[in-house]
């Protein structure tokens, strides 16, 4: 099963738009999809709870423990052992042991982060958490940033996003626009692949990047189509260690600062 985690300390990062975007990606594909829900809030469940019997289905499971409960179960407890793709939306102010356990559980991360100085300040300090005592230095986890509810792609407090993120060393996959067609799909109960394509063909685009880091684990059910082929990443020079087959691990020292090193795809052993 492959697990993807989308999460964010800081509220208000648009976690809930990616993740129920995702999982109706996969699930328009037939991928048998599951969205486990930790936000108390439960905003994915009540996504789910709108979304149109027309459409692929997608199992929902409240992980939000109840008050004085324990936060961790068994996967088993929550969704069908067919499971293919499992989406985690977290909740805001995760740490601790839920926060090593969920790292623990992935196989990707994804980090939404809005463009403006408190948020970028306070995923800075949640990328260092989860470095140092979220298990993500030993994690075999893919982690990768996107710039979430953009309004100007030109602004300085975006520039100043793009700085930090390279001085991280970690991946820059796309910015996705403030855009009404998130709030039309949420309403809905659908995703930006299930509406219409000609209305929705900027946030197709916007969506790709991540779709194209994530779905190397379904090339053989997508084959080469990949949705939209055409819009291709490989121009860009943030990729151009993946796609020499390295990629650089951004770790912590004992100081704080971080330090990157390449790794290299294991060799496979005969």
């Amino acid at each position: 099963m492959l697990t993807i985690l989308v999460i964010n300390s800081k509220g208000g990062s648009g976690k809930t738009t990616l993740a129920t975007n995702l999982a109706s990606y996969y699930a328009s594909k037939k991928v048998r999809t599951a969205i486990m829900d930790y936000d108390p809030q439960g905003s994915s469940m009540q996504w789910l709870r709108v979304r149109p019997d027309e459409v692929e289905k997608i199992q929902g499971a409240n992980a939000a423990p109840a008050k004085g409960a324990a936060p961790l179960r068994s996967l088993q407890a929550w969704i069908p052992v067919e499971t293919e793709v499992m989406i985690i939306d977290a909740p805001a102010g995760v740490k601790g042991l839920l926060l090593q356990e969920l790292v623990r559980r992935s196989n990707f991360i994804v980090i939404p982060v809005a463009p403006s100085p408190i948020d970028i300040h306070a995923t800075a300090d949640f990328i260092k958490e989860l470095f140092l005592f979220g298990g993500a230095r030993t994690s075999k986890a893919n982690i990768a940033v996107v710039a979430n509810r953009v309004r100007r792609a030109s602004s300085p407090v975006y520039g100043s996003l793009e700085r930090f993120l390279n001085s991280l060393k970690l991946p820059f996959l796309t910015s996705i626009r403030d855009s009404d067609n998130y709030l039309h799909a949420a309403e809905k109960g659908v995703g930006i692949f299930e509406m219409d394509e000609v209305t929705t063909s900027m946030e197709r685009r916007e969506l790709m990047p991540i779709l194209k880091w994530l779905n190397g684990q379904f090339a053989n059910r997508f084959g080469s189509r990949l949705e939209d082929r055409t819009l291709s990443i490989e121009g860009s020079r943030k990729f151009a260690a993946f796609r020499t087959g390295t990629h650089h691990l951004t770790v912590l020292s004992a100081t704080g600062r971080f330090k990157s090193y390449p790794v290299f795809p294991k060799r496979r052993v005969l």
